[in-house]
């Protein structure tokens, strides 16, 4: 199975948040993240469950 893999770019567009708090995000653990390399991507599926879990915590 080949899992779709996001640049941090893609991230930031689908968050509509910076470039920082992506890497931050993936730093401190909160969003999944890979290396590949030097490049850094995000699994589709990591980014969805990050997003479902904030909107969890906000209901």
């Amino acid at each position: 199975m080949t899992d779709e893999l996001l640049t941090v770019p893609d991230v930031m567009r689908r968050l509509k948040v910076g470039r920082s708090t992506v890497y931050d995000l993936m730093r401190t653990h909160r969003l999944a993240s890979v290396t590949i390399g030097r490049c850094r991507r995000v699994p589709a599926d990591a980014l969805r469950a990050f997003i479902a879990s904030r909107v969890e915590e906000a209901a």
